[in-house]
């Protein structure tokens, strides 16, 4: 008999894995962690029963993440990371040599540890201890409550807002993150599924309008997350993502990634404008 893993992503709908093997399964101080192989993905990384990642499609999420808001930026020299313990963002925003300092802040050291473990090519900056990058364990919430005129970029790639994510989507962080920014800054945070998490999208969207004179939602199609359709919120203190025209060029390869897919990805579809439209 098959083993499985599944991920219950409403009361009506669940999305399940073939697996072969259990790498680990435990609780750390925040939250429970599986890494599992599994037959269609490979190896997988889930916290509290929730998908994170997984080797085959993590360049979608993690291109996404990093290169949208690095490349509106036209010198993005500091970057900070909310989360991020499986490395992948960190990953991707090295390979910008305009690029100088990436400083990333994960509240579960259990979730580094493992990343490095058991995902060494999405952990691969924090294995080869790349100059440009300093990790830190510790709250992401308290270190940006602190932090004022400092950074170009901020990328909040958190977990779902519950457990140790919950205070990432509030109005209070929203505006520490505006401070945290300097004067042309920018920030990005994943904001879930636009169909099965509407109420959360347009809370956020509105927190960040509030705090922001642009913002912007875009989207990616990763499947293993919710319904396939994911949405990332952006806030900009100058940058408009949707007047965007190539500052510089890249210098590496993606899988994802492309100037197209940079303009494509603001183009929403109808529902989800038709919700925004009031914020």
């Amino acid at each position: 008999m098959a083993d499985w893993i599944t991920e219950n992503q409403s009361a009506h709908l669940k999305l399940s894995a073939e697996i072969d093997k259990v790498l680990y399964s435990g609780q750390s101080e925040f939250q429970k962690i599986e890494v599992v192989h599994s037959l269609e993905y490979g190896t997988m990384l889930s916290l509290d029963g929730v998908f994170q990642t997984s080797e085959r499609e993590e360049f979608i999420y993690h291109e996404m993440m990093s290169h949208v808001p690095l490349f509106l930026h036209p010198n993005p020299k500091h970057v900070l990371i909310i989360g991020g313990g499986d490395g992948g963002v960190a990953r991707e925003c090295v390979r910008h040599d305009c690029v100088e300092t990436v400083m990333m802040i994960e509240i579960d050291g259990k979730v580094v540890e493992l990343a490095k473990e058991y995902l060494p090519t999405i952990a691969d900056a924090m294995i080869r201890k790349d100059p440009k990058l300093t990790v830190t364990i510790g709250d992401g919430i308290g270190f940006m409550a602190q932090a004022e005129n400092k950074y170009d970029v901020i990328i909040v790639d958190c977990s779902d807002p519950i457990g140790p994510g919950e205070g990432l989507f509030t109005d209070e962080f929203y505006a520490n993150t505006y401070k945290a920014l300097k004067e042309d800054g920018l920030f990005v945070q994943q904001t879930e599924s636009p169909m099965m998490h509407q109420p959360l999208v347009e809370k956020v969207f509105g927190y960040v309008s509030n705090h922001f004179p642009i913002a912007r939602l875009y989207t990616a199609f990763i499947p293993i997350y919710p319904t396939g359709m994911h949405c990332f919120t952006m806030g900009s203190k100058k940058y408009d993502p949707l007047t965007w025209e190539a500052n510089r060029e890249q210098t590496f390869t993606t899988k994802y990634y492309n100037a197209g897919i940079q303009k494509a990805a603001f183009a929403l579809p109808n529902f989800v404008k038709d919700y925004l439209i009031k914020k």
